[in-house]
């Protein structure tokens, strides 16, 4: 079924027109614009193995077909996986290993994929190791015979690092391992991965994809047929994959990412110039700052800098983080982030509460973090938002 995951047509695009375009084709029952929802589980075979394509939907389904197509398209490869949630994604690429397998990893994680690394993965004898990847040379030196992969965050979640996926690919390359790219934070509309080295991109679709936090999926997107052939093994074999409803709101959110991201990354230097500036505010972390330690680095590879913000208050008061995301009118405090409306979050006891505390405060992650996921309203209803919350 992995022909069906191959790019159609339309894929010379610039993004803009490949969001709305890449790799889709009016349906050919009826001409369809918009694909169809399959609701389907099954279908008609006219003799036994003599079907159109399809024949059970957890191997492929029409509705599912089309956004892979497309997730294939604004990330610049030739297949696209669509998975039950990014975790499910991540999880996939993990079964590419075996035990004794070593994994060198960002320190600055998503709490979910380090659970997921720490808690399941390791249990089935593969080896992490969790490494501050701001300058790449660190790398090499956590790369033996037995490492098979390479997993980066950029921007990392929650601390707005920034990595050179570029130079990481190229240590990759050099240990014949494979490189494997989370771009959630990022979209493919500020940054294509796979353009500067990596040999997968994963998403939580859940995220700027579907951009309307309706649904929850996961992405993957590679170029090279073999690896494709093997994730789509594991994809069908172990059955987390989207449903066709799943499918149809996302590929519909991406047919709207490249007006929303402008309006997220507008509204998210807004909103970072504000906090910087504010007296009860110690620190900002935002790759869009001159004084961000890799900014040079996100300037090159990104194409903007993104919604994303985290922050801390003066003297890192846990108990004035708390009131701050408590007293928000127009953020609302929720996990996740990625949506058309701004919400809060407080990592510590939200998306990174699996992490250790004192391996999270190692990387930055402290009682009193804030990290704000800027969405499209309008940026002078969240500046004043923010300034009535903070006091």
């Amino acid at each position: 079924m992995l022909d069906n995951l191959q790019l159609m047509s339309k894929d010379n695009l610039r993004f803009n027109s490949k969001a709305i375009h890449g790799g889709q084709e009016p349906d050919k029952a009826y001409g369809s614009v918009m694909p169809p929802i399959y609701q389907t589980s099954t279908y008609a075979q006219s003799t036994p193995g003599g079907h159109k394509g399809y024949e059970y939907s957890r191997s492929a389904n029409p509705t599912r077909t089309a956004l892979e197509n497309s997730l294939a398209s604004i990330e610049n490869g030739n297949y696209g996986l669509a998975f039950a949630s990014g975790l499910a994604a991540i999880d996939a690429v993990m079964k590419l290993l075996k035990p004794g397998d070593e994994v060198v990893s960002t320190n600055d994680l998503y709490g979910g994929s380090y659970r997921l690394f720490s808690k399941i993965f390791e249990g089935f004898g593969i080896k992490f190791h969790f490494v501050n990847m701001e300058n790449a040379s660190t790398i090499e030196a956590h790369i033996n015979k037995n490492t098979k992969l390479i997993w980066v965050e950029t921007p990392t979640n929650p601390m707005m690092n920034i990595i050179a996926i570029k130079a990481v690919a190229e240590i990759a390359k050099k240990h014949k391992v494979l490189l494997g790219v989370d771009n959630t934070f990022a979209t493919p509309y500020l940054q294509q991965p796979l353009d500067l080295g990596a040999d997968l991109v994963m998403h939580s679709a859940t995220k700027y994809l579907g951009g309307h936090s309706d649904v929850v999926m996961g992405a993957l997107v590679v170029k090279d047929k073999e690896l494709a052939n093997k994730l789509y093994f594991i994809q069908n074999a172990s059955g987390a994959v989207a449903g066709p409803m799943d499918s149809f709101l996302v590929l519909r959110g991406i047919k709207t990412l490249h007006v929303r991201m402008q309006r997220h990354c507008e509204n998210g230097e807004a909103v970072a110039n504000f906090l910087a500036k504010h007296p009860k505010i110690e620190k900002v972390y935002w790759p869009g700052f001159e004084w961000h330690p890799n900014h040079a680095i996100a300037k090159e590879q990104m194409n903007g800098f993104g919604g994303m913000i985290s922050f801390v208050t003066k003297g890192n008061d846990y108990k004035e983080a708390i009131k701050i995301v408590e007293n928000l009118k127009v953020f609302t405090l929720a996990e996740s982030l990625g949506g058309v409306e701004s919400l809060a979050g407080h990592p510590a006891s939200m998306t990174h509460a699996s992490i250790p505390k004192e391996e999270r405060e190692k990387t930055g992650v402290v009682d009193a973090l804030i990290r704000l996921s800027v969405g499209i309203e309008d940026k002078n209803d969240l500046i004043e938002d923010l300034d009535q919350a903070i006091g």
